[in-house]
């Protein structure tokens, strides 16, 4: 499929045998000489990372593959009055690597929210004379309330402290011992952090209170990145310490989660994992209903029911419950409680072979003021996602599925998610809603549902290829969406990006989020429309599915790479997909094939040919012909009897009647009409063709090469769709021309009729124009 430069192969097994970091590649082939430019050279060798024994180069994880795993025992504990949380964790930290470490690095990117950070201070602020009203309470909250880890404390399982070091929202913790590949190690840490008012200050995590409902009051907290969390160490990258601003995302660890959370006792929680102790936390008609919800798949059965929820919130217990939680292989946690949840869930069926959980339990938790939309749309949503994630992946390998309201907008973390969107209501509380809320609505859920798998299962560095999540989810969405309704507004369509491509300021998707510009076109919606182009219009759904479902099962519960991803659909599929990771995912150019005329052509002739070999058109100026000297191959044979020499018989033909060598052009044009009247059955039977042959003459405006798909239309009312390849513009990126043969009379041709490929110019794509 492609050929392979094998450079410095000393140096990379000898990288490979010994080092957990052990990428080689090579320099990039220039192109010094002349306008060529080859936009299917391939990236092998020059741009992507030399294949190793941990990463192939089929894109499948290698025979020597590792990551490393952290487990995490947690108790927390959630004071309501304080909007805080105190908690005590032990960290078990498995070095699966090949390297030996003194010293791990921690998380803290509550860090953000802290006076002073990193992500506080390097945040930019409009040049505007005036702010609105949110600021002014944001600066507020910066004057009066403190974010941020606080009371952080590390010891050895001996009780002895640990040597660490803070450097804005990492921490770095200095082994009692070298850890050496196979070992493990624990350790024990405290910590408090208050919860933002997220309403205010727009994190990922905090609390949202509903003024005047109750005396009670009735508050939603939603916990996440709430705990100290272990950096990743990968082969391509050791540890993962880009700093958190804000905008990228989380590279974490697989492990196993024991996370006991105390709140008040009428309050209720939701959690990534399994809950434990039912029993001790619901009443015997809660659990009855949990139990009849097992069973339901057609629709949801309420566990805690509005008027329970509607009387929790009449009081307010002085008591504590504590809610225990476990959770297998996943690489984060996160929880969400409030006494004024409403609780509905159904089963999920799973029939395919090797289903882990063959029902998963799809659950919902939401205040009032979410209601009547949510306990209409947001379960069943759930389970929806996880029908279509699945079928495009694999089944999903987790018990729950969980959707949580509350004042975070859209975030994701395994087995839970935190979505924002409510009814819309009028000024006296009456709801007014309309198709855009419920849109909204449904979208979010499976959009953050989705990201269960990319990355909380198909784990990537969100930081550093942000598509690699937000990208290739927003894809599975679009068909997500699409299924739920065709006449879904959904982010995938084609002709939906066009203006960002052809906008000035843009980056190449391969650039890190937090310096991309445009971040939501560059994250979300740029690589989801490609995946949607790639699906429909070049590789064609059987392969691009087949090749998308390797890919997912490859990486299930790994860390992938981009280049994991684009070998495996390349090597899956069987196709050379180079020029299309250039041309969407490497650079900023844009489609725009101009298509610049079409002619009908006929059959030459001999005057055609005679007048193609005629003398140069006047005035253009001759050329002096200079004697070139003797070939030094020659020269330097002097002396060497040549074939020739030693057999002068069989060098006679050039003297023979025919004429002496050179020959004049007459004696030229004598042996072509010589040749042709060897040929003239053919040439008769060339002569009897009386079909129609039409060039098209192309050329590439926008810089990406794509498939060109054409709609002819022809004199009779019919019409055709041809699709020429991709590499069509392998020997010319710029302009091309290419032919059809057909009896019928051309009156109409078409460039990219279904608005598939996103093409930026509908103008310049007919001809006649229009």
């Amino acid at each position: 499929m492609r050929i392979r430069i094998l450079v410095a192969a000393l140096a990379v097994s000898t990288l490979t045998a010994g080092s957990a970091v052990a990428q080689v590649s090579v320099g990039a082939v220039d192109q010094s000489r002349g306008t060529y430019e080859d936009k299917f050279r391939q990236f092998e060798g020059e741009s992507w990372p030399s294949p190793n024994d941990y990463r192939t180069a089929s894109g499948a994880p290698g025979h020597r593959y590792w990551q490393q795993q952290v487990d995490y025992v947690i108790d927390v504990r959630l004071d309501e009055d304080a909007k805080a949380l105190t908690a005590s964790q032990r960290i078990t930290y498995h070095n699966n690597s090949p390297d030996t470490l003194t010293y791990l690095w921690i998380l803290l990117d509550q860090q953000d929210m802290a006076e002073g950070s990193m992500a506080t201070m390097a945040s930019p602020s409009s040049s505007s004379e005036t702010y609105q009203f949110f600021e002014a309470l944001g600066f507020e909250r910066g004057q009066t309330w403190a974010g941020g880890f606080q009371n952080i404390v590390v010891k050895g399982t001996d009780g002895r402290p640990l040597n660490i070091t803070q450097v804005d929202a990492l921490l770095r913790v200095d082994l009692p011992r070298p850890l050496a590949p196979g070992e493990r190690i624990s350790f024990d840490m405290t910590y408090a952090m208050p919860f933002a008012q997220t309403m205010v200050t727009g994190a990922r995590s905090g609390y949202e209170c509903f003024p005047g409902s109750t005396p009670a009051g009735n508050c939603i907290f939603q916990a996440a990145q709430w705990f100290p969390r272990l950096a990743a160490y990968s082969d391509y990258e050791g540890w993962h310490t880009l700093p958190f601003l804000g905008s990228g995302e989380f590279p974490l660890e697989f492990g196993n989660y024991q996370v006991s959370i105390t709140v008040p006792a009428d309050h209720v929680v939701a959690a990534s994992g399994e809950l434990q102790n039912s029993r001790d936390v619901l009443t015997r008609e809660q659990q009855a209903r949990m139990e009849q919800a097992r069973s339901a798949t057609d629709a949801p059965v309420y566990v805690v029911t509005p008027d329970e929820a509607v009387a929790r919130e009449q009081g307010r217990s002085t008591d504590t419950r504590t809610w225990r939680f476990e959770a297998e292989n996943v690489r984060d946690f996160a929880w969400a409680a409030s006494r004024g949840f409403v609780w509905d869930a159904m089963a999920v069926r799973q029939d395919e072979p090797g289903a882990e959980y063959p029902t998963v339990m799809a659950m919902s938790f939401y205040t009032k003021e979410a209601r009547p939309m949510w306990d209409t749309y947001s379960t069943r949503a759930v389970a929806h996602a996880i029908d279509v994630y699945g079928s495009f992946t694999f089944p999903y390998p987790y018990p729950t599925a969980q959707s949580v309201n509350g004042p975070v907008g859209g975030m994701e973390y395994p087995m839970i998610t935190f979505n924002g969107a409510r009814p819309t209501r009028d000024e006296n509380g009456n709801v007014i809603n309309g198709d855009a809320t419920k849109y909204a609505l449904v979208d979010v859920i499976i959009h953050e549902i989705g990201h269960i798998w990319f990355p909380m299962i198909i784990n990537s560095d969100e930081r550093q290829w942000t598509w690699m999540d937000e990208g290739i989810n927003t894809f599975v969405e679009y068909q997500a969406t699409k299924l739920w309704d065709p006449d879904f507004p959904s982010r995938g369509e084609p002709r939906d990006i066009v203006r960002f491509m052809t906008s000035d300021n843009q980056v190449p998707l391969m650039t890190r989020y937090d310096t991309a510009l445009n971040a939501g076109n560059v994250g979300y919606l740029k690589p989801g429309t490609a995946l949607v182009v790639l699906r429909e219009t070049v590789m064609g759904r059987e392969l691009f599915d087949r090749a998308f479902r390797e890919y997912a099962e490859r990486w299930k519960f790994k860390r992938a790479t981009p280049y994991d991803f684009f070998r495996t659909m390349e090597e899956s599929s069987g196709m050379d997909l180079d020029w299309f990771w250039r041309g969407w995912f490497y650079s900023t150019d844009h489609v725009d094939i101009s298509l610049e005329n079409v002619v009908q052509a006929r059959l030459a002739t001999d005057e055609d040919e005679e007048q193609s070999e005629g003398p140069p058109p006047p005035g253009e100026p001759e050329v002096e012909v200079v004697e070139p000297p003797v070939p030094l191959t020659i020269a330097n044979n002097a002396g060497m009897q040549t074939v020739i020499e030693r057999n002068p018989s069989i060098d006679a033909y050039d003297d023979s009647a025919d004429g002496a060598y050179p020959l004049t052009d007459e004696q030229r044009r004598a042996i072509g009409r010589g040749g042709r009247q060897m040929i003239m059955p053919l040439i008769q039977e060339a002569q009897s063709f009386d079909s129609n042959v039409y060039r098209f003459s192309f050329k590439n405006v926008g810089g990406v090469v794509m498939p060109i798909i054409l709609k002819l239309t022809f004199d009779d009312g019919t019409s055709e769709v041809v699709r020429i390849p991709a590499e069509i513009w392998r020997y010319n990126s710029q302009e091309v021309s290419w032919q059809y043969v057909t009896d019928k009379t051309l009156v109409q041709t078409e460039v990219d009729p279904n608005w598939e490929t996103a093409d930026a110019d509908r103008e310049n794509n007919y001809f006649p124009r229009r």
